[in-house]
Formats: C-alpha cells, sequence, structure tokens
C-alpha cells in the first residue's frame, strides 16, 4: 500500500539558538523601546507588551526528539509532514506536533479458542512484533479520542493521548481476527488418513509466515507494519483434552509396537538363519513354528517371559 506520509520541509530552528534570542534578543529590544526617549507613553506600552507577548509565545515553539520518535506536523488542520530529526528544536508555536513512536513494540496476544479446520476447538496465542510505518494513517486513518477528559496541552503535545492505546487496540483485534482466519485453514495435528498435510502443531515457519502476511494486510490500512508473527501457544481446549491425549497415546503405542514387532520378526529370522547355517540343530515345520511363536512372545511382551525348561526329549 503506498505510504502516505513525507517529511517536513517548514521551517525548524536549532532549539539553543532559540533560547539566546529568547533570553538576550528580545529582552534587549524591550530595553531599548523602554529607554528611547522619542516614544509616546502609549506607543511605548504598546511595543513592550507585544514584546513581552512575542516572548511568551516563543515558549510554546521548543520540543525535544529521541531517535525512532516522530512529530506529525498539522498547521490550522492541514497535515504539513512528519518531522523526524534528532535533538533539541524550535518550531511555529501554531503547529500542531502530533508525536508519534517509531520504535518496535511488542504485543503477546492471549490463548483464544478457535475451531481448526476439522472442527475441534483448539486454543492458540501468539506473540507479535510490529511498528509504525506511516505515520499520516497511523494518525489520521485510525479514529481515537484526541485527548481524555481534562487534559492540557504544551508546546502543541497533548497529555493524555490515547492515540497510542487506540493503536494498540487496533493490532489486538486486527491481529486476533488473522489468527482466527489462519487457525481455520489447517488441522491441529495429522489425521490418519492424511499424514502429509501442513499442521498447527508441525506447520512451524510455513504456518508463521502465512499468519505474518495475513495480519500484514489488514495493519497496513493503518501505516502498521508486522516485523515478527510467532504461534507461542497450541493446545487442545479442556473439554477435548483429555480425549485427544488418550488419542495420541493410542497413536504412539501403536506406532512403538510396529517398531517392536518389526525388530522381532527379524530377529527370529535371523536366529532360524543362522541354526540352519551353522547346522546346529534341525527342525520341522512345526518346531519352526512353535520356536517362531516362543520368540515373538519373549520379544514382543510387556512383562519377561518365563522360561519353561524341558527335561524331556525335543519331541515330549
Amino acid at each position: 500500500m503506498e505510504r502516505k506520509d513525507f517529511n517536513y520541509n517548514g521551517f525548524v530552528a536549532g532549539g539553543f539558538a532559540m533560547l539566546l534570542f529568547q533570553f538576550v534578543g528580545v529582552p534587549s529590544v524591550m530595553a531599548l523601546v523602554s529607554l528611547f526617549p522619542g516614544l509616546p507613553l502609549w506607543l511605548r506600552n504598546v511595543l513592550l507588551m507585544l514584546l513581552g507577548f512575542v516572548w511568551l509565545l516563543v515558549w510554546f515553539g521548543f520540543f525535544t526528539q529521541q531517535p525512532n520518535q516522530s512529530r506529525v506536523m498539522v498547521f490550522f488542520g492541514e497535515y504539513r509532514g512528519t518531522f523526524k530529526g534528532v535533538g533539541f528544536y524550535w518550531i511555529n508555536p501554531f503547529i500542531v506536533r502530533k508525536k508519534m513512536s517509531l520504535r518496535i513494540r511488542n504485543m503477546d496476544i492471549e490463548p483464544i479458542k478457535v475451531n481448526d479446520k476439522i472442527g475441534n476447538p483448539v486454543l492458540i496465542g501468539m506473540v507479535l512484533v510490529w511498528k509504525v510505518n506511516d505515520t499520516f494513517r497511523a494518525v489520521f486513518d485510525v479514529d481515537a479520542p484526541e485527548q481524555m477528559m481534562g487534559a492540557v496541552q504544551f508546546n502543541g503535545v497533548s497529555f493524555g493521548d490515547k492515540r497510542d492505546e487506540a493503536l494498540s487496540d487496533f493490532v489486538r483485534i486486527q491481529s486476533d481476527a488473522a489468527l482466527r482466519e489462519v487457525t481455520g485453514r489447517f488441522a491441529y495435528d495429522n489425521t490418519e488418513s492424511v499424514s502429509d498435510e501442513v499442521t498447527l502443531r508441525g506447520g512451524g515457519e510455513e504456518i508463521n509466515e502465512l499468519l505474518e502476511h495475513k495480519i500484514n494486510e489488514r495493519l497496513s490500512m493503518a501505516g502498521i507494519e508486522v516485523v515478527e508473527a510467532r504461534l507461542n501457544y497450541l493446545a487442545y481446549a479442556p473439554e477435548i483434552a483429555a480425549v485427544m491425549l488418550r488419542r495420541q497415546q493410542a497413536s504412539a503405542i501403536i506406532s512403538a509396537r510396529e517398531k517392536i514387532v518389526e525388530g522381532a520378526v527379524s530377529m527370529v529370522k535371523m536366529a532360524l538363519e543362522q541354526l540352519s547355517a551353522e547346522n546346529v540343530v534341525e527342525l520341522d515345520e512345526e518346531r519352526k513354528a512353535a520356536m517362531v511363536s516362543n520368540l515373538l512372545v519373549v520379544l514382543c511382551g510387556d512383562e519377561p517371559a518365563q522360561p519353561v525348561v524341558n527335561a524331556g526329549t525335543l519331541y515330549q
């Protein structure tokens, strides 16, 4: 989206130079006017009053600005640009200077309950890092109360300004909506029918990139840029957490059993082949089947097998 802000190109004086003018220049002129012998008394008083008014008015033009801060300049309702200089300055006191931070901000979006792609309720939360990219949009496109009740202005800056609070609320609400949209596109975990799809649990960077893109789309209208968006909390909702835990445990047990059986079969095969190759003992098919059965019981059982010693012949 095209940026609307631009740099302020109006007159800006150094603050220390104007302080010199304030404490030396204006008082010197006032002293000359008061001591000038040819002026009528009424004219002298008028000039002194005007100089005193100028002396007071100059005070309202001073301001200091730190790195990564800006002032949006508004002259009688007209946007004149954004000043981003760092230091102590003086500007026309009639220009209203709306302070806007350009620093990176961090926001922790509390976990919310959302249905995933297959309808399971999940709790999901994220961490959002953002900053103001377009000061014009952040100030003039997002509606916010200009001042709190009873707030005052000094040096063109409103004390009690709620604009930062309004921006944070806007970011939080739009991020919540984007998080719900992204969550509804993916399942929490892989299902039995589809094992290679992207999921919330295993998506990783792909989920984070999509989430960042969706939030940027929503926040660009307010001149806000998302630096990073990452999921920091993901769990099933309490009402189905116990059932899903048993499902995960069952899947883990099945996977473990598959590995155990696979290993046991290979070991039995190796034992039969080695017995046959070294002529240790010759077994018919029935005895081979019995041996396979006994070895599988020993290798696949949860509890240690109790051996039975055959004291007779092989076929007893």
